[in-house]
This record gives C-alpha cells, structure tokens and sequence, in this order.
C-alpha cells in the first residue's frame, strides 16, 4: 500500500475519535421507527420529521434520536432546543 495512503487512514482514525471537528449544516435521512418509516431533514440549525407528533410539536422521537446520535454535530436553532427541553420535561 502507498505511504501517503497508509497516512491519510490513520489521519481518519484520530478524526473519527474526534467528533467535535465536525459541524453538519444540512442532511436528510429516513428514520425506520417502529410503526413506518418517516424522512427527515436538518437544514438552517432546525429539524423536521414527517411524522404526525411532529406536525404539532415541531420536535418528535424520532428528530430526539437524531439529536443524540449526532451530539454536537449540529447547531440547532435555540426554539427547537427549548421545545426540546419542554418535552423531555414532560416524559
């Protein structure tokens, strides 16, 4: 394997454990949940999810999830990070 190669996948590994570095602005993914499968998207600092709860609350289970697998990713606009805390409150 070329030296430069074997750098660049070790260079990989440090950043992997290094998150933090990483800051996403926009993605869209389908979310498998237990009843159907819902798209969601993350773009402008807000969630959003296809799903009915979210409709009404605009912070659902499944944008939660998101929320936590990606900690620190994402720069979430601070009305959704508060209706956020209101809903894990009420749980």
């Amino acid at each position: 394997m070329h030296s430069s190669l074997i750098g660049k996948i070790e260079k990989a590994r440090r950043y992997a454990q290094e998150p933090e570095r990483i800051t996403i602005h926009s993605l869209t993914a389908t979310f498998r949940g237990s009843n159907d499968t819902h798209d969601l998207s993350f773009a402008a600092g807000r969630w959003h999810c296809g799903c009915e709860f979210f409709a009404g609350w605009n912070v659902c289970c499944h944008t939660m999830a998101m929320e936590r697998l990606l900690a620190g990713m994402t720069r979430v606009d601070t009305r959704e990070s508060e209706l956020m805390g209101m809903a894990s409150a009420r749980s």
